[in-house]
Formats: structure tokens, sequence, C-alpha cells
């Protein structure tokens, strides 16, 4: 599949990417044919906020169960064998909403509804490919808006400023692979995002670099090299995606995989969070956070049900 990539960005032809998150089930449309295939995305960061109503309930796991799983990372973690890991967890929703209204009614920079099977609405950017300049975005530190001081509190919390440092390590590294001169262009900076009931404030970094000429005719190699994304899994990838499938306990699926859009010319795409998938079970909202050491199980668990939510 990464081969029929490289021929369709050779030839300019432009085509909608989406992987797993293991990048083990990958599926490209060619626009052309995106409506055929019942597929909707858009990629827009000046768009217009729907107005709506909090859409779903939520269940999630308990407490108990979910910090035998963090213990269990934090073991790993003392062992030397990962020094950050994403935990996530699904949580059972339930709404009289299709994921078509969903992903109508979802205000976000990322947006994709993948036939009757999932939605996702991401703030988080993958990689962007312009004229020879690649870049990623990782997102890292999350805090209320509505806290006192809360720009300089998560930017002065030594755990956040240990795990998100990690990550842009991680990723300077992987974007080594694939591009000449990469540096980090702008080093935790604040942004605002909407969720719902209230405005969060996410902590991201800039890190680009450069890519030869022709490099259309290698992005699927490109892909191949970057994926699991780095930001939703930890360091070291290949390790950490080993405990990621041992503790987790379930398929993460397409979530935390990532789409891209190929337009003939450019390359932009998206991290899958924020996202509901179809299970025989009903729906399910799968979200999670980064485990370092210095981790406190109840904040992380927190954290993870306050990512569940429409925004």
């Amino acid at each position: 599949m990464f081969n029929y990539i490289n021929s369709l960005a050779k030839a300019k032809e432009p085509f909608l990417f989406v992987s797993d998150f293991k990048a083990q089930h990958i599926d490209v449309i060619l626009l052309k044919d995106l409506a055929k295939a019942d597929v909707e995305f858009c990629i827009d960061e000046g768009y217009k906020k729907n107005l709506h109503v909090e859409c779903f309930t939520k269940k999630v796991v308990s407490f108990e169960s979910y910090k035998k799983k963090f213990d269990k990372v934090i073991e790993q973690i003392k062992c030397g064998n990962t020094y950050l890991l994403n935990l996530t967890q699904p949580t059972k929703i339930e709404t009289n909403l299709t994921l078509k209204e969903i992903y109508s009614l979802a205000n976000a920079h990322y947006k994709l509804r993948y036939k009757e099977r999932f939605v996702c609405f991401s703030p988080e950017k993958f990689i962007q490919i312009n004229n020879n300049k690649i870049s990623t975005y990782p997102m890292k530190g999350t805090i209320d808006a509505s806290i006192e001081g809360a720009k300089e509190k998560i930017l002065n919390n030594q755990k956040e400023m240990a795990e998100h440092t990690m990550v842009v390590d991680l990723l300077r590294n992987d974007l080594s692979m694939v591009a000449l001169n990469v540096r980090v262009k702008k080093f935790r900076y604040i942004t605002k995002i909407d969720s719902g009931k209230k405005t969060l404030l996410q902590v991201s970094s800039h890190i680009s670099g450069e890519l030869r000429d022709g490099w259309q005719q290698h992005l699927g190699d490109i892909l191949q090299k970057l994926l699991p994304a780095g930001s939703i899994s930890g360091t070291p990838k290949k390790k950490t995606v080993e405990i990621i499938e041992d503790v987790e306990g379930y398929e993460r699926g397409f979530f935390s995989g990532v789409f891209g859009v190929f337009d003939g010319e450019s390359f932009d795409s998206g991290v899958m969070i924020r996202f509901v998938e179809r299970t025989k079970d009903g729906l399910v909202y799968k979200s999670g956070g980064g485990i370092t050491l210095d981790s406190d199980a109840k904040s992380e668990y927190n954290e993870m049900v306050d990512k569940v939510y429409l925004p």
C-alpha cells in the first residue's frame, strides 16, 4: 500500500489516506471517488464554530480498573522498558445522534467520518508537507483554562515539561529519518481548545525539516517510517507499542492512527484522537494521556475522562 501511495503522489493524483494505529490496516481513496466510498473529511484551521449541547452520556471504566493498568505502566518505566507511554481506554457512550450527525456537529481542525465505522474530530496535526518543508506539531500537556494561572501552571509543571520534552525529542528523531536540517522551531506554546463544557489549554511544539526535490514519489515511504505517531504511542516507540498492546486490554484499531490528504502538490494530516467508534456493543469513545514516572494515577484518569467530549 505504501508503494501505491508513492505512485499516486508521483502522478500528482489527489487522495485520502487513512491508517490504523499500527499502520497494519490502511485505506487509500482517490478524492474523485470519495462520495461513493461513504467517507467525509474536513481539514480547516479556520473553522466556524457550531453551537451544540452535550449530546451523549458516558459510562467510563472504573478508577480501580484504570489504576491496575496505570501501575503496570509504571512498573515498565521503572524497569527501563519505556519512558513515556500513552495509556488509553474505551468509554461506552449513548446518544441519539448518528455518526454522520456527530461529524456535522463537531468543531475541529481535522474531521473524518469513515463510513459507519467511526468519527474523529482531532485538534492534533501529524505532519504537513509544503514546498519541500515537512513539519510536525506534537501536543502534550492539557489544563482547564478556567483554573487560576492555568497557563503558568501548565508551562511550569515539571512532569508536563518532562513528558513534552520526551515527545519532542522522539519526533525530532523521527523526522531526521526522512528529512534534513531538522530543528525545533517553537517549543511549548499554548493553544486553546473548546471541549464543549469547558475551554482547555493545550501545549504544543513545532518541529520542521527539509525534504529533497521529488519527495512526492517517496511519500508512502515517509509515512511508513513515521508511523505510528510518536505523540500517541511513546518512547522508545517499538517497545512502548508492545507494552501498550499488553497493558491496555483492547484493540485501538483506527483510534490514534492517522488520516491525511494529498492534494496533488502538498500533504496535510492529523492524528485520529477525539474518536467515536461503532462496535458490536454500541458506541465507544477512546481517549487517554501520556504516563511518565512522575504521573499521578488520579490526575491521569481524570484527564482521560475529560477528553470524552464533543467539541
